[in-house]
């Protein structure tokens, strides 16, 4: 692979590919977006207009965009059924793969994914861009400096009053695997792995509802959902223990009734001190026998604690990372099996819900 340059196709050219990934992929400077794919080729058409190299080559089969041989990475962007076997087909071909998240709709899923990023020696990450906020960066740093000792305890809260996503497939548990848990709970669990850098999970109860989906004056933000379209839980919660006995609650909602909603943050607690990003991030303790509060003023610039992390967006930074990691041969920032354990629990908390029993992994 040239190092100066390095050419991306896209698969998937919906709402994600143009809210995040594509914009974010132009302002990388070594990358070139040389073929778009999408099964509405008039999708695929616009995208490659507004983003790619002239003459960018334009698919409605992805296994066609597979076939050239000079692409050197693939991010697929399609609804989460199909993120495993085209992520697998893509690191067959021999493509380096930014998958959107979640994973997969399943552990067994996503364990296809990592198989074949092994036998091919190809790079496989998964779209967290939540790790590189500015909290989340400032606060991991803190983890690493050993600020909170053991983490034993923490949350992972997503929870949306009313803001259901009404347009694509995200109403479709058959193409998205779930709702609100899969989507945005995925984020804030991800980010609370993360942090504890834990990544062993022992047993979890879960709990998912249709509490709300059948309403139709609903205060929605993005205006009334069609009750009959909307198939997946619009809220889902679990208690996870991790083998060596930490605990995590997870939160997730697209609607309930909560007056403070606050989406994608964590809650850790440990043996030193313990931090929220509630309202913000703080950080608390004990110091000289008194209790204490930190508010670091995250908006007086920043330090790259990673290399390439600067003070972009969240998706600009995970774009200049994900692309530093194949120039360089190096491990991407979110490792696949880091994404991995992720969709474990979320498939752990789905099917708990579905039996009424723990789930033991």
């Amino acid at each position: 692979m040239a190092l100066d340059k390095v050419r991306v196709g896209i698969i998937g050219c919906g709402g994600i590919a143009n809210g995040k990934h594509m914009p974010s992929l132009k302002k990388v400077a070594n990358v070139e977006m040389v073929a778009f794919c999408d099964i509405i080729v008039e999708r695929a058409q616009a995208a490659a207009r507004d983003f790619g190299i002239p003459n960018a080559a334009v698919y409605e089969d992805y296994r066609k965009l597979l076939e050239d041989k000079t692409i050197d990475v693939v991010h697929v962007l399609t609804p989460n059924r199909d993120h495993s076997g085209i992520t697998v087909d893509a690191l067959d071909a021999g493509k380096h793969v930014m998958c959107e998240k979640p994973m997969a709709i399943n552990s067994a899923e996503a364990k296809k994914m990592l198989d074949a990023s092994k036998r091919n020696n190809k790079k496989l990450t998964v779209g967290y861009q939540g790790r590189q906020r500015s909290d989340s960066l400032y606060l991991k740093k803190e983890v690493l400096d050993g600020t909170f000792g053991d983490i034993y305890y923490a949350k992972a809260t997503a929870i949306r009053r009313r803001a259901v996503p009404t347009w694509g497939v995200f109403l479709d548990e058959y193409k998205q695997g779930g709702g609100p848990l899969i989507d945005i709970g995925t984020h804030a669990l991800d980010l609370t792995l993360w942090m504890m850098d834990n990544y062993k999970p022992k047993y979890c109860v879960g709990t998912t509802f249709h509490k709300l989906n059948s309403q139709k004056e609903s205060g929605n933000a993005w205006g009334d959902w069609d009750p009959e379209k909307f198939t997946v839980e619009d809220s889902a919660f679990g208690f996870v223990v991790m083998e060596n006995g930490a605990t995590i609650v997870l939160e997730s909602s697209w609607a309930l009734n909560y007056r403070n909603p606050v989406e994608s943050v964590t809650t850790i607690c440990g043996t030193k001190a313990g931090a929220d990003m509630i309202g913000g991030l703080t950080i608390n303790g004990i110091r000289n026998g008194r209790q204490y509060v930190l508010t670091p003023d995250l908006n007086a610039g920043g330090v790259a604690f990673y290399e390439g992390s600067g003070n972009d967006s969240p998706e600009v930074r995970e774009a200049k990372l994900w692309i530093n990691a194949v120039v360089n041969d190096t491990e991407p920032f979110v490792k696949a099996s880091e994404a991995f354990c992720v969709t474990q629990i979320l498939e752990g908390i789905y099917e708990s819900a579905k039996s009424g029993t723990i789930f033991n992994f």
